[in-house]
């Protein structure tokens, strides 16, 4: 058990957390006679650190997902969801969000697709909520920085309230409030050529460098916030409002993450420092989640899509689901981590 375990933390620090990196560049600075451990170098350290291993484990799991994305085309997606009926197609829509690696505005367009295919509503939207939040890229950053229990727990609740929130969606008939060129656009099935190993290698290559570009300056940005939380803002403060002794800090998190536009690459440097200075892992998750499933620029574009009663349906399930999470998490805390 001993040998599994040691194996396992070897994985988790040295290969997902890439520790040795931090050690390597840490020396670096030392040897051109920087002070490490003064918060210029040691913003410097986290910020090289934290961009390194983000990228470099962001080009890997967005080529290797994107080559596994490029067997659900979709078409080939649509009519696997075609087969399933009631909360099956919910679940089976928010495991297919799982393996887009796009933030939220990006998967608006797939979600307008698939309603346009004649998909019910309530799939669709279970689709539209587990795209941004929960993804495969996302669960093995988490791991680095959190932990196994805490990536795959934040996996498991994010399936559940996609699932919870295109079922509401589906009990109370809202397909009516989908604007009327979307229902009426249709779709045409179109037989799609069998890629060959090579096709679906330059096809993984395309999405990385496409994906990349896109969120690299948000990469920046959330080390850069991160930098300045972990090195700069005291423990005390980070505690105070996000710590266990403000039962608001939940509420706050996500309405100070509502506004925010990122994906959960661009967040998970920034949930890394405060997690560091004190903040509780609900408010933190919370955080995450307030800003890669409702950021404001998505919730404009889906308002082209549908009625302003179902979207303010949508951001209410997200937001109560979001709440409901974090306090879970702040419950459990001291026995995941």
């Amino acid at each position: 058990m001993q040998i599994w375990t040691a194996i396992w933390n070897f994985f988790q620090y040295q290969i997902l957390g890439m520790k040795w990196l931090d050690g390597l560049i840490q020396t670096g600075l030392s040897a051109l006679g920087l002070d490490t451990n003064s918060r210029w170098i040691g913003s410097l350290q986290f910020f090289l650190y934290d961009v390194i291993k983000i990228t470099v484990l962001l080009c890997f799991l967005i080529f290797v997902i994107s080559y596994l994305q490029s067997y659900f085309p979709p078409e080939r997606s649509k009519r696997i969801l075609g087969r399933f009926h009631g909360i099956w197609a919910n679940c089976i829509s928010a495991l297919l969000g799982t393996v887009t690696p796009f933030c939220s505005c990006s998967s608006i367009p797939l979600f307008i697709g698939f309603t346009s295919a004649g998909l019910p509503v309530g799939v669709t939207f279970s689709f539209l909520i587990s795209s941004p939040m929960v993804d495969l890229g996302s669960l093995l950053l988490l791991v680095s920085i959190f932990g196994a229990k805490v990536a795959i727990l934040y996996v498991v609740v994010g399936l559940i309230v996609a699932v919870i929130g295109g079922t509401l969606i589906e009990k109370l008939h809202m397909e009516k409030y989908v604007e009327s060129f979307i229902l009426t656009a249709g779709s045409v099935d179109i037989e799609l050529p069998d890629l060959k190993k090579k096709d679906r290698i330059l096809y993984a290559k395309e999405q990385m460098l496409t994906t990349f570009k896109k969120v690299f300056p948000y990469i920046l940005i959330g080390v850069g916030i991160g930098a300045v939380i972990h090195n700069w803002i005291p423990e005390e403060w980070v505690a105070a409002v996000l710590g266990s002794k403000n039962p608001f800090g939940v509420l706050l998190a996500t309405l100070v993450g509502v506004p925010i536009y990122a994906d959960i690459f661009g967040t998970i440097p920034i949930a890394e420092a405060l997690f560091y200075k004190g903040a509780q892992l609900g408010s933190i998750l919370s955080f995450m989640m307030a800003v890669t499933t409702l950021s404001l620029p998505s919730i404009i574009m889906l308002r082209k899509a549908v009625k302003p009663k179902l979207l303010a349906l949508f951001v209410v399930i997200c937001t109560v689901g979001i709440i409901i999470v974090g306090y879970v998490f702040n419950a459990l805390q001291t026995f995941i981590i």
